[in-house]
């Protein structure tokens, strides 16, 4: 699942998005309004985390312009404004949450979960596709009575292929949704994590395959 932050504060966003990368988050961090609004106008993303006051132009302002544009994807506001006057207007600015400084992580993380359920971007925690089976809170795969733990990279991966049997997806669509934007990482680390699924596949047992379509990428069939 891919977010983006946008905390024009560098120690607190460096320490939310490597929270957030703990927890199996793709995410694209950016430090003031206007980043935030060119990403978020030009990328596909899960939900968004926003400071309300910001450089360039603010949360609100963002919000705003993007609900405008038809852009409905879920956004918690992060601010140190507690009034209950501010949290009305966040809310009535288009924030589908609300959550004030200094805030816990593990309250951020469920809001987050919170968010994006209702969005519908997120179905069941446990992913089905013939034989095998994704639950999405341990991250594990399993087939039948085997299973195993995937790592953060590869489970994002296969969070993807199994929630679009079918869908062949390109190296560049893999790169953007989960390595980032800013990523200097070369297009061939894609190929070395199907590698990794196709053999943990293989260790349990599944006959679901990941193919390879030349030249054009990789999706998951029967």
């Amino acid at each position: 699942m891919r977010i983006l932050f946008a905390e024009d504060e560098h120690e607190l966003s460096d320490a939310v998005v490597a929270v957030l990368k703990h927890n199996h988050y793709s995410v694209d961090a950016v430090y003031n309004g206007q980043d935030a609004y060119d990403y978020l106008s030009a990328q596909e993303y899960d939900g968004a985390i926003l400071d309300i006051m910001m450089p360039k132009m603010d949360g609100l302002e963002v919000v705003k312009k993007i609900r405008a544009e038809g852009n409905h994807i879920p956004v918690i506001f992060l601010t140190a404004r507690s009034e209950l006057d501010d949290k009305i207007l966040g809310l009535d600015t288009g924030a589908d949450d609300y959550l004030t400084k200094p805030f816990a992580m593990k309250e951020l993380l469920a809001r987050l979960r919170a968010i994006t359920r209702r969005s519908g971007e997120v179905a069941d925690n446990v992913l089905t596709f013939k034989d095998l089976s994704l639950d999405c809170s341990s991250y594990t795969l399993s087939c039948g009575d085997k299973n195993v733990a995937l790592p953060n990279k590869e489970f994002q991966m296969m969070e993807m292929l199994m929630r679009n049997p079918g869908q062949i997806f390109s190296q560049d669509r893999f790169m953007d949704r989960i390595w980032g934007l800013d990523t200097d990482t070369d297009l061939s680390v894609v190929w070395v994590y199907i590698s990794y699924l196709r053999k943990k596949m293989q260790s349990i047992g599944s006959g679901v395959k990941i193919k390879a379509t030349r030249n054009v990428g990789y999706s998951l069939e029967s």
